[in-house]
């Protein structure tokens, strides 16, 4: 199916962007690959699924868009669990709702993040101690170097903190996203993060039934504004603007005793939300005159209030990022694809 124009604000849930030159719309996988392939003839092509992770530019996107729209899910027992494959453009928490309700374990934890089951690789997904690398086996990827199709293991994506080969360097497109899962047999997965066993009641590594983990996760969520809500402004947002900087041990040193910080290898991860909120930007900050500001429930979230502009959220974005450099001297990147010259 093929749009000749569309509005990108409408793709996504920052509700911002210009139009797109032209949209390719894949229901099938056989659909997807033809149109990336098509999309391939254009010196500018975009794959686009939930649309949770993209600032466009007000200007748009003269190239060719592929919204993935593609369906499937497919289960098979092992001895060890049960793998499951999935097409690409399955809403991730639908397909994560739907491996609880079937006593599967693993995704429990993963709940209420928004966005395709295709794109979860890219970012390498994670949330409350848990990441997609922990239950991902391997991928189905359409290689825009080589034109080629083929299951990638999970070991090829160098999946990292927010990162992997997909989102950096290896073009293409995913098309098939395969896991491998445990059932409720095995109790479920250890609680491995703090808050999460706080609002359980349960210590670190206790194991609670996925559904009750789920239900909680989204509370979780939503109290910080990251479960997509029409009735709630603060999710009109990118979810989490700026990823957690990795600094060396030394640098850590420098910083206030009461910033928080976890171990990264042989670095030291900080959190991006308290600095934001100790170089002085709060919760419900916004530049004046501007339709786009932090949102009232996390300082990680850069939200349309209604009617913002692409390059109100990027200055806002860029006066966070001063703040936390002048105060600290850390410097924050920012999580969603931007497409358009916003943030250089």
């Amino acid at each position: 199916m093929t749009v000749a124009a569309t509005t990108l604000a409408d793709l996504t849930t920052l509700g911002v962007g210009g139009d797109a030159g032209r949209l390719l719309v894949a229901h099938t996988t056989d659909e997807l690959v033809a149109h990336t392939r098509d999309a391939w003839d254009d010196d500018d092509w975009l794959v686009v699924g939930g649309g949770s992770n993209l600032l466009v530019a007000d200007s748009g996107f003269d190239g060719t868009v592929v919204l993935v729209r593609t369906r499937g899910v497919e289960h098979e027992r092992t001895a060890d669990g049960v793998t499951v494959r999935v097409a690409a453009g399955e809403p991730w928490d639908a397909f994560v709702a739907s491996t609880v309700e079937l006593g599967f374990t693993g995704m429990e934890a993963l709940s209420g993040i928004p966005g395709t089951v295709g794109a979860s690789p890219v970012q390498n997904i994670g949330a409350y101690g848990v990441e997609l690398s922990d239950v991902l086996t391997r991928v189905e990827f359409l290689d825009a170097a080589t034109g080629e199709r083929a299951w990638l293991d999970a070991a090829e994506l160098e999946l990292g903190y927010r990162t992997s080969t997909l989102k950096h360097g290896r073009r293409g497109v995913v098309l098939t996203v395969e896991f491998a899962l445990g059932t409720d047999t095995d109790g479920g997965v250890p609680v491995r993060y703090a808050q999460l066993a706080g609002s359980l009641g349960v210590e670190l590594g206790a194991r609670v039934d996925p559904a009750v983990v789920r239900s909680t996760v989204l509370a979780l969520r939503a109290s910080k504004g990251m479960v997509l809500d029409a009735a709630d402004p603060d999710t009109r947002s990118a979810g989490s603007f700026f990823t957690n900087p990795i600094v060396s041990a030394g640098f850590a040193e420098t910083l206030p005793d009461d910033a928080p910080r976890w171990p990264a290898g042989d670095e030291v991860k900080l959190s991006a939300a308290w600095l934001i909120e100790h170089a002085g930007v709060h919760r419900g900050y916004g530049i004046a005159g501007s339709r786009a500001g932090i949102s009232t429930k996390h300082t990680l979230a850069l939200t349309n209030r209604g009617g913002a502009s692409a390059a109100q959220v990027a200055e806002l974005a860029r006066y966070v990022q001063v703040s936390v450099l002048n105060r600290f001297g850390v410097t924050l990147a920012p999580e969603p694809v931007v497409v358009g010259d916003l943030l250089a």
